[in-house]
């Protein structure tokens, strides 16, 4: 659980080889840059990667592909890209227009193919009304002349003569807004739209072949815009350039020989007291898991602790109490199996795939230990005797999350009462502890006078510990207003102890309604015949999928939010921002 220790490290070097030092620190991949300048520069930037990779995600949905180009000397991925997007975007355009004249053209079909007079109606004009027939009777009233054009089964299309626009009150309907434009000249225009769509189409077709070349591309071309930006966030004159960044300190003799190698002034210092930086999490890539939640809601902040592997273990026993089955345990396990490649092709992949790993590990346990196979019991008698709880001995379950909850918080709390060691606040921490212990004691053993003694002790540790003020005479009433203040959480501790019990609910809801389809698939089975056994199956299979996938969502939704709301409430409280290297990007991730 150790947040890297960062030193603040300044590189200065000569203007003339800015380029080459660059790539050199840019090799090294382990800075991350600060902005130099008070007021941000004005970017220029012909193309940006995001854009190259939109337009390698069109060109990857071509239905079609032509055979890659695997080298080319006259292969400009700037002006490809820019291509591809421009046949995108007017691709787009010309759809959105295509879409429009279809409903135009359908609109105007009752009406006929028409064009609007100019003067020959001596200063009068058409009028359409799109009449439900039940309502024509209405308009043997209308003294104006009109005509019915058209009708089908739902309505008259009718046609009033009149040289202002007749009052609302005259007919049954509000008028129909059928353009200027006459029904040939739309039919010719959507003819050459789905046309230029054709040669938009092929040309996107041909752009395909370049599919191979762009992706190899990219990540050069994301680097050299990377070192772009970094040199916007260095200082210089005509000789000198700095750049400034902090640096893990178990990186610092590796930059210190880049700078001998490339002759640069290196100058190296802690982080003031005042300053916050970036945050770089360090764990094994077997726990690494437990970073891409945390970095999901809230990054800890520098000086603060990294709950990754907490929050690893944690989740992983919420999800397999939440799941509370083995047979969908190893349906998960089949699914990380069948992914594991395409997992294992970026560094993200591979930390979800060990998080994937541990949930189907957890749950497949659990799973055995209540002795539910899809439902069922289990099919081995050496299985049945593994069995140590039952999930419809409801006290039991609700004691099993109660503890857990209750340990889970307690855990945040001893944290906390360890990251304030040196302050006073570390014992208010204590309290909340031997509060929970208090609870947890007296209501599972019965432990009376501990009990009392715990709550007492926890009572006087939060009300006269929980404040930062200063223990001065004149600020004593203020200290205990704090606590005061304080112990209002008692409320609040015992609603987050409460909100275990979700791991009873949702692990009783998984194997009931597992339990559910296979007595239903039974009833249907005692029908007989060919059609009772095909319900049969079709229940089972259908029935278990959509259990299987309500209870990996809500074994990853409840098991998230118990972790980050509740846990992080009680042990986390500076928020801080990532550390993002100045680093080359994996090609890999671009190439397969």
């Amino acid at each position: 659980m150790s947040i890297e220790r960062l030193q603040k490290a300044t590189v200065a070097g000569v203007v003339a080889q800015q380029d080459e030092i660059l790539q050199a620190l840019q090799q090294f991949g382990h800075l991350h840059l600060i902005d130099l300048h008070s007021q941000p520069r004005e970017e220029v930037s012909s193309l940006a990667p995001a854009e190259y990779k939109e337009a390698l995600r069109y060109l990857d949905n071509c239905p079609e592909q032509r055979m890659q180009v695997d080298s080319s000397p006259h292969f400009d991925p700037c002006a490809i890209a820019q291509q591809v997007l421009d046949v995108r975007n007017e691709a787009r355009t010309l759809h959105d227009r295509k879409d429009f004249l279809e409903k135009r053209i359908a609109d105007l079909k009752p009406w006929g193919n028409f064009q609007l007079p100019d003067d020959t109606l001596y200063g009068e004009r058409l009028w359409f009304y799109l009449v439900p027939n039940y309502q024509m009777d209405k308009l043997e009233q209308l003294e104006l002349p009109w005509k019915c054009v058209h009708r089908d089964n739902r309505f008259s299309y009718i046609a009033v003569i009149c040289a202002h626009e007749p009052a609302p009150k005259l007919l049954p309907v509000e008028r129909t807004h059928t353009g200027s434009v006459p029904l040939e000249q739309l039919e010719r225009e959507l003819f050459d739209v789905k046309m230029r769509l054709e040669d938009l189409a092929a040309e996107r077709h041909s752009l395909s072949r370049w599919i191979l070349l762009l992706r190899r591309s990219l990540a050069s071309i994301e680097d050299e815009d990377s070192r772009r930006l970094a040199s916007l966030m260095a200082l210089d004159n005509e000789q000198v350039f700095a750049l400034q960044g902090w640096v893990p300190e178990s990186q610092l003799d590796a930059l210190r020989a880049v700078a001998d190698e490339h002759s640069l002034a290196l100058a190296l210092e802690p982080p003031l007291e005042d300053e916050l930086p970036p945050t770089l999490l360090s764990n094994p890539q077997n726990l690494a898991g437990g970073e891409e939640i945390v970095r999901f809601y809230q990054m800890p902040g520098y000086r603060s602790w990294d709950p990754s592997r907490v929050v690893f273990f944690s989740f992983a026993l919420f999800f397999a109490l939440i799941l509370s089955d083995a047979g969908y345990a190893a349906m998960l396990g089949l699914l990380v199996v069948v992914y594991w490649g395409k997992l294992g092709r970026t560094e993200t992949g591979r930390r979800i795939r060990a998080l994937a790993s541990a949930l189907t590990g957890t749950s497949l346990v659990y799973g055995v230990l209540v002795g539910s196979y899809f439902g069922a019991e289990a099919p081995f008698a050496p299985l049945a005797s593994l069995q140590l709880l039952d999930l419809s001995n409801f006290d039991q379950m609700m004691k099993l999350s109660v503890v857990v909850g209750t340990g889970h918080i307690i855990l945040a709390n001893l944290i906390s009462a360890w990251q304030c060691r040196r302050t006073v606040r570390a014992v208010a921490s204590l309290g909340w502890v031997a509060l929970l212990l208090a609870g947890l004691g007296y209501w599972l053993l019965q432990l009376q006078t501990l009990s009392i003694l715990l709550v007492v002790a926890g009572l006087l540790a939060i009300l006269l510990c929980s404040s930062a003020r200063s223990w001065e005479w004149r600020l004593l009433h203020w200290r205990l207003l704090d606590g005061l203040l304080a112990l209002t959480g008692i409320s609040k501790v015992f609603g987050d102890v409460l909100s275990y019990l979700r791991l009873f609910a949702l692990g009783l809801a998984s194997a009931s309604l597992a339990l559910t389809f296979n007595q239903l698939a039974v009833d249907m089975a005692a029908t007989g015949g060919a059609l009772g056994f095909l319900m049969q199956i079709l229940i089972l299979l259908l029935g278990h999928l959509i259990n299987f996938v309500l209870s990996v969502v809500s074994g990853v939704i409840h098991g998230l939010r118990l972790n980050l709301l509740e846990f992080f409430n009680w042990s986390l409280s500076d928020e801080g921002y990532p550390f993002q290297p100045f680093a080359k990007k994996e090609v890999e991730a671009w190439t397969t």
